[in-house]
């Protein structure tokens, strides 16, 4: 009789990690399900639409906490009792109360590692939510677990030093670069930068903003800054919008679909990727094969996801005079770009979903 895997994703509907959950049960329906039984505890069957997987939907999960934390603690202990699983994955940040073989849990929020600012609080309310329940949230039951998963060294390093733990997994996201098909453009009159980005406080578009301000005096019409967000989303966003929407050159776009996201990284010059916190950053990753230049914060994330490339260039994300400095070089190409190396991970590391079910389901 073939053992169980419980994936449990009650709370993923979409962007980032719905496509997680997709590729995570994508490779377990075409390389595990042979070996053993695959059960999704998922909100909604119909938008996974992986076949050879056995479902279990929660369509109510996200309609309160109180609703989630009785499917986390409460009945979701029931249900394992009652499925005995080999390996109970939660990849939603939660370490569930079940009972199984092997318990892992994929932990892939990085808010409880931000230091807010008053401003950024009065900015972003639910961002601070986030902020401080998580911190909490992480360490429910969490050494309870034989693995926890994170996608980057930094994040395990943080893990080790709140929660003195010794088995973090480093875990590297399996992106696959979509192929699409453009036209050749024209060649840009304007050196165009951009900056695809979700209006959260830690993504730093005001220093996008100042520096415009700053190449102003200078470069007048030399350049075009794009930015997908447009005043609409939330209070933070409609700040950005009024402080910097008669600012010469930068042109708000609002969000944009993957198709025309993919365009843009044909069309422009150069990526700006200013955040100051991000489990991965996966526009840098995407933005790579194209080859263009690419302006990042000196951050640890930052350095770990881009790894070993040629067209580089780091700045401190709080110094809008450096970030202009660095757009202005690229304009007059006389950028230097910084020499990159895909940084040594210490095991336990995997970089495939492969490497990391090899690790969990090991005899």
């Amino acid at each position: 009789m073939k053992k169980s895997i419980v994936v449990s994703a009650i709370n993923f509907t979409d962007g980032g990690p719905l496509s997680i959950l997709r590729e995570c049960l994508g490779f377990l329906s075409e390389r595990i399900s042979m070996d053993y039984n695959i059960i999704a505890l998922v909100n909604n069957a119909d938008i996974v639409n992986v076949p050879g997987i056995q479902y279990l939907e929660f369509p109510d999960s996200k309609k309160s906490w109180m609703k989630r934390i009785l499917y986390e603690y409460y009945h979701f202990n029931m249900l394992s009792k009652r499925i005995k699983p080999f390996l109970w994955l939660s990849l939603h940040d939660v370490t569930p109360n079940v009972e199984a073989s092997r318990r892992a849990v994929y932990c892939h929020n990085p808010a409880p590692f931000y230091n807010l600012s008053m401003r950024s609080a009065l900015l972003d309310g639910k961002f601070v939510l986030f902020n401080m329940f998580y911190k909490y949230l992480y360490k429910i039951n969490i050494k309870k677990n034989d693995y926890i998963i994170v996608q980057q060294n930094w994040i395990r390093e943080e893990f080790i030093r709140r929660y003195k733990l010794n088995n973090v997994i480093v875990s590297y996201p399996e992106i696959k670069n979509e192929i699409v098909e453009f036209p050749c453009h024209i060649p840009n009159k304007k050196t165009m930068f951009f900056y695809p980005t979700l209006a959260r406080v830690f993504k730093n578009i005001e220093i996008v903003g100042e520096s415009a301000i700053i190449l102003n005096k200078t470069c007048g019409d030399m350049y075009e800054i794009v930015i997908t967000i447009d005043g609409t989303e939330n209070k933070y966003s409609r700040y950005i919008y009024n402080k910097y929407k008669h600012v010469q050159n930068i042109n708000f776009i609002g969000m944009q679909s993957r198709r025309e996201v993919y365009d843009l990284y044909d069309k422009v010059d150069c990526l700006i990727f200013p955040s100051k916190l991000e489990t991965w950053g996966l526009p840098i990753t995407e933005f790579k094969r194209y080859n263009k230049p690419i302006v990042l914060s000196n951050l640890k994330y930052a350095h770990e996801t881009i790894g070993k490339y040629d067209k580089v260039a780091f700045f401190d994300p709080d110094n809008a005079v450096e970030l202009a400095d660095i757009l202005k070089s690229i304009m007059y190409n006389t950028i230097v770009f910084q020499e990159t190396k895909v940084q040594h991970i210490q095991p336990p590391f995997c970089q495939t979903w492969g490497d990391l079910f090899d690790y969990l389901l090991k005899q």
